[in-house]
């Protein structure tokens, strides 16, 4: 039987188009800017949300269903002409397997955002060259947020991710914004990039995986296997806090996990978690008054 022409032409376009990778919610927060106006929020919040959402980032498929959600809050501290400054919370979170749980997997608050934006100015990521600061901020914590969500699948499966974002600082450092150069902080985007790169940072992202893969992924069907795996995930951070006590990753994972983990280790199948308690009272000080509160 011969197929018509038209037929095969939407089954070339529908085998080639490639669905976009995030499922993105930008919110943009205005409530501390004194401005009666308030169409360019409105608008400013419109083309981020087209932009994140309509971008294709990797050279992947994507199922519909397997779009990262994510979100992007933006609070505004101050706005003058075309001039935003501000500061962008950063959240990602990743699917369990055979449930209806989405785990986090970032959490993350960059204090340093100027950029400058027009309204109804386009939004164009250019990944050989740098375009605006807006643009590539959103791009690099896109990167972030699809790297992270490769490692915690496939053990270092970011790497092409974290490349992308690590050329993305490099783009930006020709201009004059900042929190893309090393001496404009120690907790910025320069050392975000450059510790998810390193070997001397490599127990942040075994962790990941085995917290998210051997761990999670099979706590529907093996509920105190998947409790020793996260609890062996754990224990994985503590040679990186040794070498490096006060590490930018450490404190990174425990923002997005720390809720998670209270929560798992105070229900369910119990599990001797004495020597996993005094690992987190130690690697991660800053959350004692929740670790005791686990009741495992």
């Amino acid at each position: 039987m011969k197929i018509p022409t038209f037929l095969l032409i939407l089954l070339f376009l529908n085998n080639n188009i490639k669905a976009q990778e995030l499922s993105a919610q930008v919110v943009v927060n205005s409530d501390l800017v004194n401005q009666t106006n308030q169409q360019i929020f409105r608008t400013l919040e419109r083309s981020l949300n087209e932009f994140i959402n309509t971008q294709v980032w990797t050279n992947q498929s994507f199922q519909d269903q397997e779009r990262i959600r994510c979100s992007f809050v933006l609070n505004l501290t101050s706005y003058n002409s075309d001039r935003f400054e501000a500061t962008l919370q950063v959240q990602s979170q990743r699917p369990v397997f055979d449930s209806n749980y989405d785990s986090p997997v970032l959490n993350f608050l960059d204090k340093d955002i100027v950029f400058s934006y027009q309204e109804f100015q386009p939004l164009f990521f250019n990944r050989a060259s740098f375009e605006s600061n807006l643009v590539s901020l959103i791009s690099f914590y896109a990167y972030i947020i699809l790297g992270l969500d490769a490692d915690s699948f496939d053990l270092y499966g970011g790497n092409s991710y974290f490349e992308q974002a690590f050329q993305i600082v490099n783009l930006a450092q020709s201009s004059s914004q900042s929190g893309w150069k090393p001496s404009d902080g120690t907790r910025n985007r320069f050392w975000l990039i450059d510790s998810m790169r390193s070997n001397s940072f490599r127990e942040y992202r075994e962790s990941l995986y085995t917290y998210h893969r051997e761990g999670l992924d099979q706590m529907t069907q093996l509920p105190e296997q998947g409790k020793t795996a996260i609890m062996k995930a754990i224990q994985q951070l503590e040679p990186l806090y040794q070498r490096r006590p006060n590490a930018f990753l450490l404190q990174m994972f425990f923002d997005a996990k720390v809720e998670e983990i209270v929560s798992l280790f105070s229900d369910g199948p119990a599990v001797d978690f004495d020597q996993t308690e005094s690992i987190l009272r130690k690697i991660a000080p800053f959350f004692t008054a929740r670790w005791k509160q686990i009741k495992a």
